[in-house]
């Protein structure tokens, strides 16, 4: 089946009513309490992966750096209510593995998933990987983008909250004395989360650009060295998984390390199919690659669906399906329950 949009358009209110939304303010004025203790009582998994030894992640930390444009709407994610409902839409199917996001997103869904339980409904979090971003510091466009400092989760906190482990970033910019010091942070928070047995995710990225206006550089060779770096950060590399973009010739990257790597999508292209492909491509490039740590091309796939998108991810990750395997699967799925949290929500 040839992927085709038709006239479908996703609708955030349809999936998460204003109503629902005011509701995590008025919990946050009356009653914080319900975050801890959200999870505290949150079921986790025994292993961060599941039997395949797979993952697919949300990357929900866009918006803390200031990166609020996808696709041709600059200020799109910037809507809290938009994208609390494109999360959702994911993080609510069982299929998907789990999220990863900065303070006041993982608690927004603590929140949620605490009022989905006063209404009988179930735990959406139980068993799910749940991830703090723990350096938002450098802000795009910023004169000091590259001083990427940790003003998110810390150790302590990713501990209290009972998180599954800890997603770092730094940008190899090879002009830039603050690109040095980013690694330094890192090593430093590989250190503190191996002393606690968190799994450090890292994100190493080569850079170049000038004026505050810094591209991704997605090739092998680049890759190869920036892997080579995030690999031997920190007092033991045991507890890292690396989140590496995908590229040609990536079964060359995936050799650069035997720590286990998840692909990420990047910039969102509007149509999923691209993203499907290259992920299809990139699970065949060395056992290493363990799925996908994914944000902007899930949860703004253009009009489309995002749980669509993101369980023809899953399919892709998991259950090893072809492109078109996954375009039917997306299709297929597109639009369902889309009353789900109204069910218990009222």
């Amino acid at each position: 089946m040839a992927y085709s949009i038709g006239d479908y358009e996703f609708k955030v209110e349809e999936f998460l009513p204003r109503y629902i939304f005011d509701m995590i303010t008025d919990v946050r004025v009356n009653t914080p309490d319900v975050v801890k203790n959200e999870a505290t009582a949150r079921k986790k998994r025994e292993y961060i992966t599941g039997k395949d030894g797979k993952l697919t992640i949300l990357a929900l930390d866009h918006p803390a750096r200031m990166v609020i444009k996808s696709g041709d709407e600059p200020l799109i994610m910037g809507d809290r209510l938009s994208y609390l409902s494109r999360a959702l839409r994911v993080i609510t199917s069982p299929e998907f593995d789990g999220f990863m996001g900065t303070p006041d997103i993982i608690e927004d869904m603590f929140i949620i998933n605490y009022l989905v339980k006063k209404g009988g409904g179930p735990s959406f979090l139980d068993e799910k990987v749940i991830l703090g971003c723990m350096n938002r510091g450098g802000l795009a466009g910023v004169v000091f983008e590259m001083d990427d400092t940790f003003t998110a989760f810390t150790v302590d906190s990713i501990k209290n909250l009972r998180l599954d482990g800890a997603k770092i970033m730094f940008r190899l910019d090879v002009n830039s004395p603050d690109s040095g010091k980013t690694i330094m942070y890192c090593a430093e928070a590989i250190n503190q989360c191996s002393k606690n047995g968190i799994p450090a995710f890292v994100e190493p990225l080569f850079v170049s650009g000038a004026d505050q206006s810094y591209k991704n550089q997605k090739n092998a060779n680049d890759l190869i060295k920036v892997v080579s770096v995030a690999s031997g950060l920190g007092e033991t590399s045991l507890y890292t998984w690396l989140k590496i973009p995908y590229c040609e010739n990536y079964e060359l990257v995936a050799r650069a390390s035997t720590c286990p790597m998840l692909m990420l999508g990047g910039e969102s292209k509007g149509d999923p199919t691209p993203t499907i492909n290259e992920f299809v491509q990139g699970m065949k490039a060395g056992k290493n690659i363990r799925g996908a740590l994914v944000g902007r091309n899930v949860h703004h796939p253009g009009k489309d669906d995002p749980r669509a998108v993101a369980l023809a991810i899953s399919g892709v990750v998991h259950q090893g399906f072809s492109v078109d395997q996954a375009v039917d699967y997306l299709m297929t799925n597109r639009g369902k329950d889309m009353d789900w949290l109204m069910k218990f929500i009222k």
